[in-house]
């Protein structure tokens, strides 16, 4: 009977750790979902910030050219200021930023696993007034 008892004692084991992993990604993937939607959103208003850094001689002179400095200067002040530092690059007149990150896990910390990833990436151009079709 000794036996049945160890074995029993074995499989509430394996149950717990199954529970509190089960509970750790509702827990602290609900933490990491929410986590991302705000990367994407903090990425795309880095972009639009970088993208609104026109050159203003260029303007005086009634062009639409980017200020690739200061459109990744702004973009990067962005992201610090949102509290996630992150990279941006201008291509053309596209400016992208990137930001990656951890999100400190509280549950699944128990099975060994401390933070997970979350990165997010956005892009964002300037446009010259609106264009609209006439119906």
């Amino acid at each position: 009977m000794r036996g049945d008892q160890a074995s029993i004692s074995a499989f509430v084991v394996l149950l717990m750790v199954a529970l509190v992993a089960l509970l750790g990604l509702v827990v602290d993937g609900g933490r990491a979902m929410t986590a991302r939607q705000s990367a994407q959103d903090e990425v795309e208003q880095a972009a639009r910030a970088g993208a609104g850094a026109l050159s203003v001689d260029a303007l005086r002179s009634g062009q639409l050219v980017l200020d690739q400095q200061t459109a990744v200067t702004d973009a990067v002040n962005f992201t610090v200021q949102s509290g996630h530092p992150g990279r941006a690059t201008v291509s053309g007149d596209t400016v992208t930023v990137t930001v990656s990150y951890g999100v400190p896990t509280d549950v699944l910390g128990i099975v060994g696993v401390s933070s997970l990833p979350i990165s997010a990436t956005a892009s964002a151009v300037d446009v010259d007034g609106v264009t609209r079709e006439d119906q």
